[in-house]
């Protein structure tokens, strides 16, 4: 990737994996949540060492790439943020639904479009990209192997922009995992709670047969 700077939106476990294999891969990493920065850093020093607990305006404000890492509930409080923009930035949404922490009626609970389609309609001028949800943050921890390793676990990600998806690939690659393109954003939701897909900690091959069989 051109940039080695990304920003963790959500220091909950996901985040905080994420954070730690972004760092573990030499990027400089930034990770915010609701909280200030100040009631999350000893847990950011302890989990990913080296990461650095930012309010979340700063951090949007001083990275290209974005993974949000957030319960889809809080999602929204991001577009509230004043002096904020989301352009040309790039978001990786690593985020799920669940009815028990987000509520059973709101924006992301019904409806055809998948969540990442959804994030993108609410941010029009980033360039989303679906990926890191579909494994469990315990697996993301254990799992990561060097390029050439053998039985890499593959991580899917879908979108609907060349440019970004050629740098999510990347990034996935340097967290030490294959990655594993699976074509537009809409086919994100083979990839979100109630596929086959969702929880997968497997090898691309056996990733590509349950996908296929998808249809």
């Amino acid at each position: 990737m051109s940039s080695k700077k990304i920003g963790v939106i959500g220091a909950g476990k996901l985040g905080l994996t994420l954070a730690q294999l972004g760092v573990q891969a030499g990027y400089e990493v930034m990770i915010a949540c609701s909280r200030p920065p100040e009631a999350i850093a000893l847990t950011v020093d302890v989990l990913a060492p080296g990461a650095k607990a930012v309010d979340t305006a700063s951090l949007i404000s001083a990275n290209d790439v974005l993974i949000l890492a957030l319960p889809l509930s809080k999602f929204r409080n991001l577009l509230q943020l004043e002096n904020v923009s989301f352009t040309d930035k790039l978001v990786i949404d690593a985020m799920n639904y669940w009815w028990e922490v987000d509520g059973k009626e709101n924006a992301f609970s019904n409806g055809a479009d998948s969540y990442s389609e959804k994030v993108q309609q609410l941010l029009p001028t980033a360039k989303v990209v679906k990926a890191f949800n579909h494994m469990g943050y315990h697996d993301l921890a254990d799992e990561a192997r060097a390029k050439g390793v053998p039985k890499r676990k593959a991580i899917a990600y879908a979108g609907d922009d060349e440019w970004a998806l050629e740098r999510v690939r990347e990034l996935i690659e340097s967290f030490g995992f294959d990655a594993l393109p699976i074509g537009y954003l809409a086919e994100g939701v083979k990839l979100e709670p109630g596929s086959p897909l969702f929880g997968a900690n497997l090898e691309k091959e056996a990733f590509l047969t349950i996908f296929n069989q998808l249809g």
